[in-house]
């Protein structure tokens, strides 16, 4: 059965269009009804045709077409605004929900629900005109039948219940195998993810290229195929099955019914001729029940996702208001923040960072050390607000980060990842001399004779990694924000320009009052930085105050004692 949730998404949209769509389906499955009604009764009318009933007649007709019409052309403004809409909203949901949520998912399942749920979401969507104008008719010769014989008509219902029974188990097989068949579908674009960014790896290894598309793309696919086959089947059964009730039920009013209820050869035909009359807007039904169980199926994998589709006001400031003056010059604090990672089972037993006690001052640049698995990336992402914390609080200035406020405090960073990506594009920055400004940075940076910005959009990202990285690190420039994140941002660059880094562009950082936060392994420059905090485990091993004073390379001992 359709869950509340599913039913008031199908029923959600222009609430106009959609009172318009269902009074036109209405009047359409109505106008119908009249039609068959008036029909029947001319087949059996004596002598001269009464002007009311031929005008009945013509009313009727016109209404029909009319209203079917109007219904048709409002379906394309309603399906249309909706899809647009529904997917509007799921791109905004997806940058508001969890980070750690989004991981867990992974990006194939993402992309999923993008694509393969939005599209049964809309398809489902596109179903609910003419379900409505469909189930008006059938309640329209129901309330016919009911007029020709109402005891006849209670026996018809009592077969029909059984039929139904029936089907429903029918309908419930193919629902678990439908449900199956989206989960097989993510997997699926989770190897077409593979094949895309490891091609190069498959190009130079022939029986690993083999093997990934005879064990994962191949079996996968055959899988879902599989799926489709059975799922589509059971609809077949189910459709046969609601065949044989139908006309066995027909049967029974032609060969049974007719002498118990002792019915005159009007109302028979009335009955018979509704009845055939039924079977289209009854197969219409059965035929958007698949439809409507994939859009149920997929409403559910995005609410498993952390996304919702209910309706918000997304003009509504941040609770936490907008960015001023005094948080330029606001000190970060942690203390006793706590993070860990939900296991396979979602218990909080896997890997943890802290307790951890950290503070950022303006103007200060602080160097994270740590081997492999140390917990830099997961510091990264708590101290940027992408992470909330398990325990602990975290400050900006006066003020405790709660999750009211974490998106605002997010606002306070600019972070270049070592898995960034680059925009084709200077999204959201301030338009005042904003070309100027970046070309500045592009001779700084010192790539301005690989692209041009032009109107906002970079030329090409067709770049080195090295090179890529740079641009990454203009769009941190041009943001101008308080704190500073670089994750592993010099790993890709030549000696000359990791020299630049962080003997100039760290430095002229500081100068403006940035609070400067760099994961790195130079050991070679930490005598630039203020403090070095080395992390293991998840854990401040050490925090060792850094020689300003001193521009020479550490020494073996005490690089090996930060």
């Amino acid at each position: 059965m359709p869950s509340r949730a599913f039913i008031r998404f199908l029923l959600r949209g222009s609430k106009v269009t959609l009172g318009l769509l269902i009074l036109s389906g209405l009047l359409a499955g109505l106008s119908s009804i009249g039609l068959l009604a008036v029909i029947n009764r001319l087949l059996y009318h004596a002598g001269e045709i009464p002007h009311a009933l031929a005008a009945a007649f013509i009313g009727l007709a016109l209404l029909r077409v009319t209203t079917n019409g109007m219904s048709h052309v409002l379906l394309v403004y309603f399906s249309q605004d909706t899809i647009l809409n529904l997917g509007l909203k799921l791109c905004r949901q997806v940058t508001r929900t969890s980070l750690r949520t989004l991981e867990k998912k992974g990006q194939a399942q993402v992309l999923t629900t993008l694509t393969d749920d939005t599209s049964a979401l809309a398809w489902a969507l596109q179903c609910v005109p003419n379900l409505i104008m469909n189930v008006a008719v059938l309640i329209g010769c129901a309330a016919y039948l009911v007029w020709l014989s109402w005891p006849l008509f209670t026996a018809v219902v009592a077969v029909t219940v059984v039929g139904a029974s029936t089907y429903k188990i029918l309908h419930d097989r193919a629902f678990k195998v439908i449900y199956a068949a989206r989960e097989t579908r993510a997997t699926l674009f989770r190897h077409f993810r593979s094949l895309t960014e490891g091609v190069k790896e498959l190009m130079m290894h022939r029986r690993r290229r083999d093997a990934f598309l005879s064990e994962d793309i191949t079996e996968t696919a055959l899988r879902l195929r599989q799926l489709n086959l059975v799922a589509t089947k059971q609809y077949i059964i189910a459709d046969g099955w609601t065949q044989v009730a139908f006309y066995g039920l027909i049967g029974l009013v032609l060969l049974a019914f007719r002498q118990v209820f002792a019915l005159s050869t009007e109302s028979l035909t009335g009955y018979v001729f509704a009845m055939l009359y039924m079977i289209g807007p009854v197969w219409s039904v059965i035929y958007t029940l698949p439809t409507l169980i994939r859009g149920q199926v997929a409403l559910e994998k995005i609410e498993e996702l952390g996304l919702s589709l209910e309706e918000t006001d997304d003009t509504l400031p941040t609770p936490a208001g907008t960015l001023r003056p005094e948080h330029f010059q606001a000190r970060l604090e942690m203390r006793g923040v706590v993070f860990r990672y939900d296991n396979d089972s979602g218990s909080e037993n896997g890997f943890s960072v802290g307790p951890i006690d950290f503070r950022l001052e303006p103007g200060a640049l602080v160097f994270i050390v740590g081997g492999n698995g140390s917990g830099k990336s997961t510091f990264v992402k708590v101290l940027s607000g992408l992470y909330a914390p398990k325990a602990g609080e975290i400050r900006l200035g006066e003020r405790r980060i709660s999750d009211v406020d974490r998106e605002w405090y997010r606002q306070h960073f600019s972070v270049v990842f070592s898995d960034f990506y680059l925009f084709e594009k200077l999204l959201g920055l301030d338009d005042h001399d904003l070309e100027a400004r970046a070309s500045s940075y592009l001779r700084s940076l010192r790539i301005h004779d690989k692209l041009q910005i032009v109107g906002g959009r970079l030329s090409t990202t067709d770049l080195s990694q090295g090179q890529r990285r740079r641009l990454a690190l203009l769009t941190a420039y041009l943001e101008d924000r308080p704190f500073y994140i670089f994750d592993e941002w010099a790993a890709d660059q030549d000696p000359q320009y990791k020299q630049v880094f962080y003997s100039q562009l760290l430095p002229e950082l500081r100068a403006r009052g940035k609070g400067v936060v760099v994961v790195t392994h130079d050991d070679r420059y930490f005598h630039l930085g203020d403090r070095i905090i080395k992390l293991d485990d998840g854990k401040i091993v050490d925090s060792s105050t850094a020689r300003s004073d001193d521009h020479a390379v550490p020494s073996p001992s005490r690089a090996a004692k930060i």
